[in-house]
């Protein structure tokens, strides 16, 4: 190639390269290098676009029922927080019609709801699926939050048939709304949990303990063919998730005595006693113990009672305390129960009940210790008649 040839060649690379800058898309302002070297698709799935009406629940993990240590919690019919994986699912915002400022449908059967739901292309909702679409993606204990605030959905009273949408607070992380504080509501899960006839899983709902009915985890019992002017339904719309309430049952008998109480597990009680119990007790250090038993007051709950005294020179006081041990030790309760060595039996009729027999200077009486909801009261002191 002569020099005029060379030259020639030159001048079209320049010119190409011109045209190719000119015509080479200008960075968006603000982006960095590395964003515009990103692949131009999303790795992440998006939500489908909700029917009129409905609410996308994503799938993820429901904490089923409520964990030992929360309280309030109802073990013989809630899962102990175990982990539920579900698969994304769409629900009505609002009780069937859904629709806001109406006043929800009731006094239908389980398969008048059911039918209901078919004529709009959906069906009943699962308890599950309804306790995940109230517990939201951070598997809260209310819609609102993990501590009971009646105002919010105006628990606390009999279910009322208010418009949807008149509480407005009143809806999960998912925009799901009036879950509570309104009418129960028909799933389509059998009530699993060893009932003699065929129930069904009612959902939502009010009642006079607000703190206990409001809980996302709650559930109640309910015969499929039976019409109330205090639940309706709502509809979802999907493929069904099969996951079902399962509970765990511990066996052994209600009530037996253990032949000692382990070392490390009585330091584990003694640290978990209120420090103005620890005080009265000098830390525990003279504390003995002279009787452990095995409670069990419903089967998927093994507690532990422990009676004993304070043997410290000068000034003697006696106690019961109760635990719970699985999955870890938790303490429940301590009680005082005077200055003689207390003693425990079950109640011959209620399996929630214990008796704690004591004594002082006045004579001896007996405490009733119940279990329900996960905490331990004591009754009224009754003293033994002379």
């Amino acid at each position: 190639m002569n020099a005029k040839g060379a030259e020639r060649t030159l001048v079209a690379l320049l010119a190409l390269g011109l045209l190719a800058c000119r015509d080479a898309p200008a960075p968006a302002r603000g982006r960095s290098a590395v964003a515009d070297a990103a692949p131009p698709w999303s790795t992440e799935a998006r939500a489908p676009a909700p029917p009129r009406g409905m609410v996308w629940i994503p799938e993820g993990t429901l904490l089923a029922g409520t964990p030992a240590g929360k309280v309030p919690r109802i073990a013989e019919i809630e899962m102990a927080g175990e982990t539920v994986e579900l698969r994304g699912f769409f629900i009505d915002q609002f009780p069937y019609p859904n629709e806001e400022g109406a006043i929800p449908r009731t006094g239908v059967t389980r398969a008048q709801a059911e039918g209901l739901c078919e004529e709009r292309g959906k069906r009943l909702c699962t308890e599950l699926e309804w306790e995940r679409a109230c517990k939201g993606p951070r598997n809260l204990s209310y819609e609102y939050g993990d501590r009971h605030r009646p105002e919010v959905c105006q628990t606390g009273r009999a279910p009322r048939l208010l418009p949807s949408g008149y509480r407005t607070a009143c809806r999960s992380d998912f925009g799901v709304r009036d879950l509570h504080g309104g009418v129960w509501e028909w799933t389509q899960s059998r009530w699993a949990r060893g009932a003699a006839k065929e129930l069904v899983s009612v959902r939502g709902g009010n009642g006079s303990n607000g703190e206990l009915v409001g809980r996302c985890a709650n559930a109640m019992p309910r015969a499929p063919e039976l019409a109330s002017s205090e639940v309706g339904f709502r509809c979802c719309k999907g493929d069904v998730n099969e996951a079902s309430v399962q509970l765990r049952k511990v066996a052994g008998k209600l009530f037996e005595q253990r032949a000692k109480l382990e070392p490390e597990l009585r330091a584990q009680l003694l640290e978990a006693l209120p420090p103005e119990v620890r005080e009265e007790l000098h830390g525990g250090e003279a504390l003995t113990f002279n009787g452990v038993w095995d409670w069990r007051p419903i089967g998927s709950v093994p507690l532990l009672v422990a009676t004993g005294c304070d043997a410290t020179p000068g000034s003697r006081r006696c106690g019961a305390l109760v635990a719970e041990l699985a999955p870890a030790p938790m303490l429940l309760g301590w009680f005082w129960v005077g200055i003689f060595p207390p003693g425990a039996r079950p109640s011959k009729w209620d399996p929630k009940k214990l008796w704690i027999s004591g004594g002082d200077r006045k004579g001896m009486f007996r405490q009733a210790l119940h279990y329900e909801w996960g905490r331990v009261r004591s009754g009224e002191l009754v003293r033994k008649e002379q």
